[in-house]
């Protein structure tokens, strides 16, 4: 072969730190691992082409930037539990023969797959399932991927009685290219990639849980058997993972908000909390707490109207884009006549409940005129919200249809942005130590692709936002396309005390929404200018916030949050006076404390009063009494501590102040 014919057929791959290398075309993911080192080759389990994932053993026919992803590396997640996904279909087809296969993807933590049987899988099947899973992987069957023709894949899977993956390559597009993967004998319909052998999933998998789910959502088709399970890279991470889990299943706030008595949801009223009056004491409390903080950092507050025309929302461009998830009344004018309302005809008009609060403030700062002086005006609204989610997404106080947020609006100059951006994390950052959140990372949400104002706007505020987080020196990461439609966001993403994530406190700066409004303000030169409107909220919602911190507390919550602060027990009614006086001091300084002379043994009432996490117990007996002194019991302690009845109450009552 000539040397121009030997150079055409060269390509350049270009490495992550910049560096290239030259391979003959053909040449492998594996081979180019092997070239740069044999234990990278063994540690090897797939390559990104181009900022595409693909199987190590495709081909490379031209010049393109790679990345070799090893088992270690996060990336690695995803496709183990692809490929687990993939060896729990086998199995199962092994272990129970004419059952169907339909779709098996990877999920946060995890993966699944739907079967089609006509007996439903139990729980009790699942050990067995993932003996046969170890077996598979033990067999390092090697994933090969096929280019099948389209009608043939159809008559194969037809054949085989696999009418799901049959009807799945029919309503693929045309031009779709049908991918089979085998593992051994066995293959599944797959885009892929998948990693080099069964062996590297692993055995750090575990199946956890079966349930029903309709064959694509539809409730008028085939109801399938789905079976959840986890991988992860080692044996620790699934442990860590499962002892996570345990103890979220004992911090789940709806197990604890019943224990407590704290609150409780009905069907009558979906999605909207019945708040008792312990569980209303802790909302109030985080109300008051954050009203002070926002009073202090000289923001107004306003209350806006529940329910507002459809015109309003139209404006806002909100009843476009969320018109489904809003709560929507007629705007007619009944006949009342003969006692009943009567509609002539079908509204044309509606009111709806509010699902955010930025347009009525909109409507607020429009009131009179205003001067670039005036600017920033900070509005503050504990306003109560509505949103039409899905009954499968209610969760708790976690997920609610009914909620209040802590939101406020700050209309601001170009040039006042950087600052107020920064007083915002700040006060943020303050909010969280108060509460022991001081665990946390930021987000960036950028730009999606439905979205109102142009790219310029758009860039102002992108860079308005990172300004702020490099001011602060705060490390951020980028979600590329999850902004709101009308502006970026700034994200607060906080770790619970089990690691768990939760994205909490936002930052939007909005260009358009006063634009859409003819929002304005007098500037220096005596003309008229649109004030930025940056959106933000420190805690969310009030429901969702609390649920996370009794879950991030175990419901021992911090004394100036805890509903009850005290229980003051006694052992017999000799005391009952001595008690009394206790408890009356305690209340006039603003205490809420508990007096329990109930004739019972007090190892059952210090039982009930740690079961609602009452953080302290003064039990008090006829030696106390005496001496003057009370016996502290502290939640989740076994230890009793004696001290003076002065003392005492002197102490816990600094203790339980709020923070200031």
């Amino acid at each position: 072969m000539s040397e121009a014919a030997a150079s055409a057929n060269n390509i350049t791959v270009t490495m992550p730190d910049g560096n290239t290398r030259s391979y003959t075309s053909g040449v492998t993911g594996m081979d180019i691992a092997n070239d740069i080192s044999k234990s990278l080759a063994k540690k090897s389990i797939a390559i990104v082409i181009n900022e595409k994932e693909c199987d190590l053993s495709l081909p490379i026919e031209n010049d393109v930037s790679i990345s070799i992803i090893t088992r270690d590396q996060d990336a690695a997640l995803e496709l183990i539990r692809h490929d687990c996904a993939h060896v729990l279909a086998e199995a199962v087809q092994e272990l129970f023969p004419g059952t169907q296969v339909t779709i098996g993807p990877s999920i946060e933590n995890g993966f699944y797959y739907d079967f089609y049987r006509e007996t439903p899988f139990t729980i009790e099947d699942l050990p067995k399932i993932e003996k046969k899973m170890r077996q598979i992987i033990e067999r390092g069957n090697p994933f090969t991927r096929e280019v099948w023709d389209r009608n043939e894949a159809i008559k194969f899977f037809k054949e085989k009685g696999e009418a799901f993956k049959a009807e799945l390559i029919e309503d693929l597009p045309e031009s779709e290219t049908i991918t089979i993967y085998k593992q051994g004998e066995w293959l599944d319909l797959c885009r892929g990639p998948h990693m080099p052998t069964t062996k590297q999933v692993g055995t750090a998998f575990k199946l956890m849980k079966v349930a029903g789910a309709y064959w694509r959502g539809d409730s008028n088709r085939e109801m399938l058997s789905r079976i959840y399970g986890t991988a992860w890279r080692t044996q620790e991470e699934l442990d860590a993972y499962l002892h996570q889990l345990e103890e979220a299943e004992k911090r789940d706030h709806r197990k604890l908000g019943r224990e407590m008595d704290l609150f409780h949801f009905d069907p009558k009223a979906q999605g909207s909390c019945f708040w008792h009056p312990k569980g209303f004491t802790i909302y109030n409390q985080m109300e008051t707490y954050i009203r002070r903080r926002v009073n202090d950092a000289e923001y107004v507050e306003v209350k806006t109207p529940q329910l507002m025309d459809q015109k309003l929302w139209e404006t806002s461009g909100h009843w476009q884009k969320y018109r489904e998830d809003m709560f929507v009344v007629p705007d007619v004018t009944p006949n009342t006549e003969e006692g009943e309302p009567i509609f002539k005809e079908e509204p044309k008009d509606f009111m709806a409940l509010k699902p955010m609060n930025c347009p009525a403030h909109v409507e607020i700062f429009k009131q009179g005129i205003k001067s670039y002086k005036d600017l920033p005006i900070r509005m503050a609204e504990f306003g109560c919200c509505h949103r039409n989610e899905a009954h499968g997404a209610l969760h708790g106080l976690l997920r609610v249809r009914q909620f209040t947020q802590d939101d406020g609006h700050i209309f601001c100059r170009e040039d006042q942005i950087l600052d107020e951006a920064v007083a915002f994390c700040e006060l943020t950052q303050k909010i969280y130590k108060d509460l022991d959140f001081e665990d946390y990372y930021l987000t960036l949400e950028t730009r999606p692709e439905e979205r109102i104002g142009s790219d310029e706007l758009w860039d102002k505020a992108e860079n308005g936002l990172k300004q702020a987080m490099d001011h602060l020196g705060l490390k951020y990461e980028i979600a590329e396309g999850d902004g709101a439609f009308y502006g970026p966001k700034l994200g607060f993403i906080v770790k619970d005390a089990i690691g768990r994530e939760w994205g909490c406190a936002t930052l939007q700066i909005d260009f358009n929404l006063p634009r859409r409004f003819e929002a304005t303000y007098i500037g220096e030169d005596g003309e008229k200018h649109y004030p930025v409107m940056l959106h933000r909220a420190i805690l969310g919602t009030l429901e969702r916030f609390i649920g996370i911190m009794i879950e991030h507390f175990a419901g021992k919550l911090p004394l100036w949050l805890a509903p009850t602060q005290c229980a003051i027990a006694t052992i017999t009614s000799e005391v009952d006076d001595y008690a009394q006086n206790l408890y009356e001091q305690l209340k006039a300084n603003g205490m809420r404390p508990i007096l329990d002379t109930r004739n019972e043994k007090i190892s059952y009432k210090v039982r009930e009063h740690s079961t609602g996490k009452v953080p302290v117990i003064f039990v008090i007996g006829k030696s106390e009494a005496e001496e003057n002194t009370v016996s502290i019991r502290r939640l989740g302690s076994q230890k009793t501590e004696s001290m003076n009845a002065e003392e005492a109450v002197k102490a816990l009552i600094e203790e339980a102040k709020p923070p200031y």
